[in-house]
């Protein structure tokens, strides 16, 4: 079924009526396949905007002018003196062909009007204790609502079925709720606590809400943990995951990690295999406002980074200006040889298609694993530049 393009598969797969493994199927299909991807993002485009059109009723008098219209092409109808022109039927007439067109392609891109108890909640399945949707305790299977809290104690779990795009496991101790299920939305927050979530849908269509980022699937397996001052840590497992606020983003490959704070948002991602004084320093560079606590961590993460961290270099581009800025380029330059196309001031002047080419270039380096060396020097600007302090924590 799915060996070709499956584009005439793209109104099942938003209507659900796929099986789990041919949604699977699909999702896989369409995060490779640029084509599909292309009239699939269409189609979603095409039920969000029919989403925001009003529901509204037909005039009366329409449908007495119709009904007259008809009888009046039924030969065997009483033949009554015409009250319309021809100019005026033909008008008619194809405000009837229109109505029925986009009635048509209201049923093939939208999916039906939802069952309560089944398209418009997701399933809950019990793993230990009990769990509680509202007041009301989860003794095997639930459903959950839209703006239904499901929580778990210190003694149970549960386990979320996310339409038939994935599935999504609720530790101990964790408050989440459904906020939108839609064709082109799937969204939960994450209010505290921990999950674990494995989505094989396209891009963009799952989001977990937090108090300090919103988590957006890219097609991946990941866990998200929210502590009770509302940050919180992402950790990839497959695939790709996005942490967004407002206009700071970072992307998050497998193996890799990113912490979020409330008011600032997503940190700079990281490798976990990372050495402590490179992921300390990196917090100090995401979290700390004093200005030379943040120049001295970037000498520190210049000074350790390994090939594979130009996925921590490239996301903190952005996040330095001036002199700063320029090291860290040349660091990933010295790493990685660039792409023969890549322009130097644009990239320092921060042009979103020279990031984003470099990035595609990098991107092999983040997935394969590729670790490189940890440096046992710092560049030009040399340890000379650095406190006795950081000095002591150099490689040797």
């Amino acid at each position: 079924m799915f060996s070709r393009h499956v584009t005439k598969d793209i109104s099942a797969y938003c209507h659900g009526e796929l099986s789990s493994d041919e949604s699977k199927q699909f999702a896989e299909h369409i995060i490779a396949c640029a084509r599909c991807r292309t009239k699939y993002e269409e189609v979603k485009l095409g039920i969000k905007l029919a989403e925001q059109l009003p529901q509204l009723s037909a005039p009366d008098h329409l449908w007495r002018d119709l009904e007259s219209l008809l009888e009046r092409q039924n030969p065997s109808a009483p033949v009554r003196s015409p009250s319309w022109s021809w100019g005026v039927q033909v008008a008619a007439a194809a405000v009837v062909i229109m109505a029925l067109g986009f009635a048509a392609w209201w049923f093939y891109h939208t999916p039906p009007v939802p069952n309560h108890q089944t398209n418009s909640t997701w399933r809950v399945t019990r793993l230990d204790g009990t769990p509680r949707i509202g007041s009301a305790g989860v003794s095997n299977d639930g459903r959950l609502g839209v703006g239904q809290w499901l929580e778990t104690d210190a003694t149970s779990r549960a386990q979320i079925a996310v339409g038939s795009i994935g599935d999504v496991e609720i530790d101990e101790n964790t408050r989440v709720r459904l906020v939108a299920n839609q064709p082109t939305e799937h969204r939960l927050e994450l209010a505290r606590g921990k999950m674990s979530a494995r989505i094989w849908a396209p891009p963009r269509l799952f989001f977990v809400d937090t108090p300090s980022a919103v988590a957006a699937d890219l097609g991946c397996a990941y866990t998200l943990e929210v502590n009770d001052d509302g940050g919180s840590l992402l950790r990839v497992t497959s695939g790709w995951v996005a942490l967004q606020l407002k206009d700071r983003e970072s992307i998050v490959p497998a193996g890799a990690s990113c912490e979020t704070r409330p008011g600032i948002g997503p940190g700079t991602p990281y490798f976990e295999d990372a050495p402590s004084v490179f992921r300390e320093a990196l917090q100090k560079i995401d979290f700390d406002d004093d200005a030379g606590s943040r120049r001295a961590a970037l000498l520190t993460i210049l000074a350790w980074a390994r090939t594979r961290d130009t996925l921590t270099l490239w996301h903190l581009l952005p996040r330095f200006d001036g002199e700063d800025r320029v090291r860290v380029y040349e660091k990933m330059v010295a790493l990685v040889p660039p792409p023969p196309h890549l322009d130097r001031e644009a990239v320092l002047q921060l042009d979103e298609k020279q990031l984003e080419s470099w990035k595609f270039s990098l991107e092999s380096i983040w997935i394969s694993g590729e670790k490189g060396s940890s440096k046992t020097a710092v560049d030009a600007y040399g340890k000379k530049r650095l406190s006795p302090k950081m000095k002591e924590m150099m490689p040797r």
